[in-house]
């Protein structure tokens, strides 16, 4: 049990689901981490539904919450884990496309990102960070080592559309972290994952892959495949679970809707604590 790590998250609330806080709250809790949750919006469910009702806090409001804790004099953490992860945009169809404003990304490059140990963009995400577009291995490790160079000792590109020898039908994620040796050298480590796809939309995979390559990290500071495997793995077998439940609720014949969809997250408990491997890394 990890009874002294505190980490504060600020992400978004929803009350029915598995997204944001309580996507990320949950999983670090399991595996022995006290959490401190600030809400950054309060919705009703996730916006994958066809209506939401709920609140967003804006900066003042979010202070106010920060300072209230630092009056009391328990404002000290170990991590902080946000939604700044960095949550920029993604590839559909193989055309990219920003969730925020296109003024937001010299803030994520100049203030977010300097200040983050670990960051988990998708491929596209990357390309923006970095301003390098991406089309083998060898440029993907090289717009890591960039953002490397930006601050993170972690980078971990949680998706890409670079082919796989295994097929169309898998995923690449690649993982790059830099650490210093007790002589004072730098030691990097890269790690290669192909990971089956799956055919549904999920909310809430993000959050959930965040808080956990956090707390494995944390568990396993000198060795990103043992972490990364253990972060997969439990991620798959929450999948799966989910699939399954939403398939038996839906019917026969019937496409699975967002409701179906919540993520397994109470049933998959002794996943997230002990997950079985069963995607494994190589160390590049």
């Amino acid at each position: 049990m990890e009874e002294d790590c505190r980490v504060l998250s600020i992400q978004s609330h929803v009350v029915r689901g598995y997204v944001g806080n309580r996507a990320a709250t949950f999983p670090l809790q399991v595996l022995g981490f006290e959490i401190d949750a600030v809400n950054s919006v309060q919705f009703s469910n996730h916006t994958g539904y066809a209506h939401w009702k709920g609140q967003v806090l804006n900066s003042d409001e979010l202070q106010e919450l920060y300072e209230g804790l630092k009056l009391n004099n328990v404002n000290k953490y170990d991590y902080v884990l946000t939604v700044c992860d960095p949550v920029l945009g993604d590839k559909w169809d193989g055309e990219g496309s920003m969730y925020v404003p296109e003024d937001l990304l010299p803030v994520y490059k100049e203030k977010v990102v300097p200040v983050a140990d670990i960051i988990t963009p998708n491929q596209f995400e990357a390309e923006l960070l970095s301003g390098r577009k991406i089309h083998s291995q060898e440029e993907a490790l090289a717009v890591m080592d960039m953002l490397h160079s930006m601050g993170p000792d972690t980078v971990v590109i949680t998706s890409s559309d670079l082919p796989s020898p295994r097929g169309s039908d898998y995923l690449i994620v690649l993982g790059s972290q830099r650490r210093r040796s007790p002589d004072g050298s730098t030691v990097m480590e890269r790690i290669r994952m192909d990971i089956r796809k799956v055919d549904a939309v999920f909310v809430g995979t993000g959050d959930l892959f965040a808080a956990m390559l956090l707390a494995w990290t944390h568990k396993h500071p000198s060795n990103l495949k043992v972490a990364c495997e253990k972060t997969v793995s439990a991620m798959h077998h929450v999948l799966q679970r989910t699939i399954k439940c939403a398939k038996a609720q839906a019917g026969e014949g019937v496409r699975p809707s967002p409701m179906h969809l919540e993520l397994r997250m109470v049933q998959s408990k002794r996943d997230i604590e002990e997950p079985e491997i069963v995607v494994q890394a190589a160390v590049l």
